[in-house]
């Protein structure tokens, strides 16, 4: 990063008296005429803006912690400041400070991916000093040009910085973010009397250190107690997802105001979300692949009550705010205490009483949580492959990586950035490329976090299985020093939570026909991966599948656990035939499936894992509709083949199968008119959906003209 030159001199501060009276009158402005300021935000305000030292505040959600740098930028613009620039992670708690800032006549703007068209407009009233508070996501942070402009602009004007959500800085945080690390050299470069706030709501010690020492040695920590009167936690422990729904649906109709139902995974998200529109409940799911627009209009339908929750996942996160959210229901929990304290902060923020009730899916929240693991921190051969493919003058892009780097496009693109931050790399137009800069794989570091992880993961599973005060546990996980027992949790109450009720078993039954009858529909693959020799291009309309069906979803609560069951078993080498209730759902999806011809015949995908299960389904299938099975197809083995599931990205994967799956004359259909009609293609499980593209390819390549797959769960 270029050092803007900071030219200002240090401008003449408030006294702490003033600071008091002044943030009484602001605090009455932006949250009611009877409104006093905590002594913590008293405590905040002057020493940034009077005492003008670093300063870092670890305080609970609703506490109020937006107030401290609103105040803080009015007493500084009513003395000739520039803008205070709020780095940001969160566009929805972004939109929200722009609302607030107003009604303390404070001018605010936001540069980031949502309002590009404004950006320059933004730039030139920055140039003018025409604005208050301005709102950067930390991406921003990362464009030279942005940095210059903005940055280097504001030289003539003393500015104050907020960082906002600072356990992002930390490594050891839930929710780090590389672009974060970036302001330890904007820090670096101001003067050093320029007042610097960070905030958090979600820091145990480990972190409030980490972020503290980052900001610098005389760094200024208030931490308040984590502690939430309004919230009541109660568990409800269910055996399984149908009665989980079934409760869900008659608890919409006991819980007073709207709220939020959390999920882990944006497929259970938007499975929860159609169940309770089908049973009457006005709900929408919210996901991250929830387009902004759309976001925007369901968090304000939310806000309005004319919704009465919303399905989320952590999308739906730290920056949003509605004072009168009555209730938050967990559907799943995620995998860190502080996760979830973060999360049932959504609640009771200006409400007396807020029903927080979890309901805990041992066996699938404990793979997800496996799941987010895997991929949370590459590996150091993945880190060294990397770098190796980059040179020092020819930008390589992500494309080309992705053929060498086994790693999906999201992880690539974090990894670069965190290489980029630490100097091992630069990006130019088109890519990337190698610096000068010697870099080293921290492996003390990425063993302590998996180990970290792990913990974390286990005081969830402790939490949910606790006989003593929920709340107390979550805040001395935080590291809470006044944690005590709240006195309100179900714990607290004598043990049995009021929410402990057994579902209606009718409408137990109607859950779980509809987690076993969803129509999954399985889209073709109709272009090779970028950067391969071979293949390349795309996929003619002839050699592609047609659209498939799955019978489940991974971790749907419906068929998927005892699907999960009998492909644990396959996985073990042990026998996995499947039950005849199996293939009468099987034999159910295919007669609701409208392909516009029958299939004449049957074809197992080849296995190494899981062969009799597929063989089992596939003649159990072909004995119902008298269809014959020929084992068209057959798998190589090659020297350097691994496991499909362990290829990330579409590059490996299709390369990890290449030459692998061929056909096999000897168990092609010797009918010519078995042949030439449509094949059942089936497989256990589809992920990335390139082995069935494989197995059309070598199929159609034979002459048949339909590759129809089914198979029983996607991922």
């Amino acid at each position: 990063m270029t050092a803007p030159a900071f030219e200002t001199l240090e401008p003449p501060r408030p006294t702490p008296d003033e600071v008091r009276l002044e943030l009484a009158a602001h605090v009455k402005a932006l949250a009611g005429p009877g409104a006093e300021p905590r002594p913590e935000q008293i405590e905040a305000v002057t020493a940034v803006v009077s005492g003008r030292r670093r300063t870092l505040l670890v305080a609970r959600t609703g506490f109020g912690k937006s107030a401290v740098y609103f105040s803080a930028t009015r007493m500084l613009r009513d003395r000739g400041w520039g803008p205070t620039v709020v780095v940001s992670p969160l566009l929805a708690l972004m939109r929200d400070q722009v609302a607030a800032a107003q009604r303390l006549g404070l001018v605010a703007e936001t540069i980031n991916s949502s309002n590009i068209d404004a950006w320059d407009a933004i730039e030139s009233r920055i140039l003018g000093n025409e604005v208050d508070l301005l709102l950067i996501a930390p991406e921003r942070l990362a464009n030279a040009g942005f940095r210059q402009r903005v940055f280097s602009t504001m030289r003539s004007l003393p500015f104050a910085l907020v960082c906002d959500e600072a356990h992002c800085i930390s490594d050891w945080g839930h929710d780090f973010r590389p672009d974060y690390r970036r302001l330890r050299r904007l820090l670096a470069e101001l003067p050093a009397w320029t007042p610097v706030l960070a905030t958090t709501a979600t820091a145990n010690q480990r972190v409030t250190d980490d972020v503290a020492r980052q900001l610098g040695d005389d760094t200024l920590v208030l931490r308040t107690s984590l502690d939430r009167e309004s919230l009541h936690l109660s568990v409800v422990d269910l055996d399984n997802d149908a009665q989980r729904l079934a409760w869900l649906t008659e608890a919409m109709g006991q819980l007073g105001g709207s709220g939020i139902i959390y999920c882990l995974t944006q497929a259970q998200a938007e499975e929860t979300a159609g169940w309770l529109r089908t049973e009457g409940h006005k709900v929408e799911a919210y996901t991250g692949s929830v387009d902004p627009g759309r976001r925007l209009r369901l968090e304000d339908a939310l806000r309005d009550n004319a919704l009465k929750a919303l399905v989320a996942t952590s999308a739906l996160g730290m920056g949003f705010d509605k004072g009168d959210l009555a209730f938050c229901v967990h559907l799943g929990l995620p995998p860190s205490p502080v996760a979830y304290y973060q999360q049932i902060g959504r609640a009771g923020r200006n409400l007396p009483r807020a029903e927080v009730i979890a309901l805990p899916r041992p066996v699938e929240d404990a793979a997800v949580w496996r799941w987010f693991e895997s991929v949370s921190l590459p590996s150091a051969q993945i880190c060294e492959t990397a770098l190796d493919q980059l040179d020092r003058s020819r930008p390589t892009s992500a494309t080309t990586l992705e053929t060498s780097v086994n790693l999906g496009r999201s992880r690539l693109s974090t990894l670069m950035n965190i290489l980029e931050v630490e100097g091992a790399v630069e990006r130019r137009s088109g890519g990337w490329v190698r610096t000068d800069q010697p870099w080293s794989y921290d492996t003390e570091l990425a063993v302590t976090l998996s180990t970290l992880r792990r913990v974390e993961s286990e005081q969830m599973l402790a939490w949910a299985d606790l006989d003593r005060c929920r709340l107390r546990y979550l805040r001395e996980a935080l590291d809470d020093a006044e944690a005590s027992d709240c006195g309100r949790c179900d714990r607290c109450l004598g043990g049995t939570s009021f929410w402990q009720q057994t579902p209606d078993e009718q409408l137990v039954i109607r859950a779980n026909d509809f987690l076993r009858n969803g129509d999954l529909v399985i889209d073709v693959r109709k272009q090779w991966p970028s950067g391969l020799d071979e293949p390349k291009g795309r996929i003619p309309a002839a050699r592609q599948a047609r659209a498939g069906r799955a019978l489940a979803r991974l971790g749907d609560g419906g068929w998927s656990t005892p699907l999960g069951g009998l492909i644990a078993a396959a996985d073990r080498g042990q026998s996995a035939e499947p039950s005849s209730e199996l293939l009468d759902a099987l034999a159910a999806l295919l007669k609701a499936w409208d392909w516009d011809e029958r299939p004449t015949w049957i074809c197992p995908m080849p296995s190494r894992r899981r062969s009799t299960l597929i063989d089992g389904v596939a003649a159990g299938l072909g004995r119902l509709g008298k269809l014959p099975v020929h084992r068209a197809l057959r798998e190589r083995t090659l020297a350097d083949a691994t496991f499909q599931a362990d290829q990330a990205n579409s590059a490996h994967q299709v390369a990890n199968l290449w030459g692998r799956i061929e056909l096999d004359p000897a168990g092609f259909p010797n009918d010519p008119a078995v042949a030439a009609g449509p094949v059942l293609l089936i497989d256990d499980q589809v992920d990335s959906r390139w082995t069935i593209t494989l197995a059309a390819w070598e199929l159609t390549g034979a002459g048949v003209p339909q590759v129809l797959p089914l198979v029983l769960r996607t991922s």
